[in-house]
């Protein structure tokens, strides 16, 4: 049997990429076939015009070639390296050849603001997308037909998008895993010294006064609140009255900026928080529902498994397998959830 052949991905730069985010995707690849002792990928650099482009940092990477050398044929992805002025980084040739590519079924990604060019060459439309926490609000204003995240990496059908800084690496080692399974991307992400490996549902830290400037001080009080009061939930009717407001205003507030209920909110920033010591820390699926204001450990399971996909459990034994202290320390949840399985989940932290 012959061997099977590697998987190629393109990169193509464009002026003032980030290197950082560029060299953590290279990197996942690099350390698949190290760590496999195979040649499982293959990548290549790609400019416009074949010349070198330099990175936001002041660096060129070489060898490089240019689009029309590129061949489109059993290209894994073309990745759409991007970074600062990214408005001013390409022109209509690169958008004509973003187009071609799309046309030629290639699945097309980016890195930091490569997200950018894919949205205003139409290749987002309909799409799950993301794009470092600077310019997702302006991203919503200009894109509205992109279903904009906040997550670190988004990926949709053939469209893929990160955020920036090392968050490539993290969406990389998704399509290790999904190629040659999660052992490979684990071992990568353990030569890279990595906590664990970020998914899909790992949120950028986008602070809320640079989202929504400094028009809305009132609504940046709530949130404020509810983010100091995760484990002792606070009322709606006692929010609207700290922050000075009705509740049909705070209401009007939340529906009008952040585009959902106040109690929505609140409840995904203690399911976040949950998520976060569920895999950062040793406490126990009741101590962790009880810490992010959770009257129930079946409660608790219900909304997380709602929001995430995952039971508690299974998330935590999926990033941290084979650890039987904590294992040990989930045994009475699982008896709790298991034994209360059908118990109404339709607590409201606000009545």
């Amino acid at each position: 049997m012959s061997e099977e052949k590697p998987i190629r991905y393109a990169f193509l730069q464009l002026p003032n990429y980030s290197m950082v985010t560029f060299s953590s995707a290279v990197a996942s690849l690099r350390g698949a076939n190290y760590i496999s002792k195979k040649d499982l990928y293959q990548w290549q650099v790609v400019s416009m015009d074949g010349a070198p482009v330099t990175a936001s940092v002041g660096f060129e990477v070489t060898p490089v070639i240019s689009i029309n050398e590129l061949n489109l044929n059993n290209l894994e992805a073309l990745i759409i390296c991007g970074g600062t002025h990214i408005d001013h980084a390409y022109d209509k040739s690169t958008l004509a050849f973003l187009r071609k590519a799309a046309n030629a079924k290639v699945r097309l990604g980016s890195t930091c603001t490569g997200s950018y060019l894919l949205a205003i060459a139409g290749l987002l439309d309909g799409y799950k997308a993301t794009i470092h926490w600077e310019n997702i609000a302006s991203m919503r204003e200009e894109f509205p037909n992109v279903q904009m995240s906040s997550n670190l990496f988004a990926i949709d059908r053939d469209r893929f998008t990160c955020s920036g800084g090392n968050s490539s690496l993290d969406m990389m080692l998704q399509f290790v895993s999904h190629h040659h399974g999660p052992e490979l991307a684990a071992a990568v992400s353990e030569m890279f010294i990595m906590e664990r490996i970020r998914d899909h549902h790992d949120t950028q830290r986008i602070p809320l006064r640079l989202h929504l400037g400094n028009s809305q001080p009132k609504l940046i009080e709530a949130v404020a609140l509810m983010e100091a009061n995760l484990e002792e939930t606070i009322s709606l009717d006692d929010l609207a009255q700290y922050v000075g407001v009705s509740r049909r205003q705070l209401e009007r507030l939340f529906q009008k900026h952040l585009k959902c209920v106040p109690s929505r909110y609140y409840l995904e920033l203690r399911l976040n928080r949950a998520r976060q010591l569920l895999l950062q820390t040793n406490l126990s699926i009741i101590d962790v529902s009880l810490a992010c204001g959770f009257v129930s450990a079946p409660h608790f399971s219900k909304c997380y498994r709602d929001f995430f996909g995952i039971p508690p459990r299974e998330e935590r034994r999926r990033f941290s397998p084979g650890q039987s202290v904590r294992a040990a320390q989930e045994s009475v949840s699982e008896v709790i959830e298991s034994d209360f399985a059908d118990v109404d989940p339709s607590f409201n932290p606000f009545e």
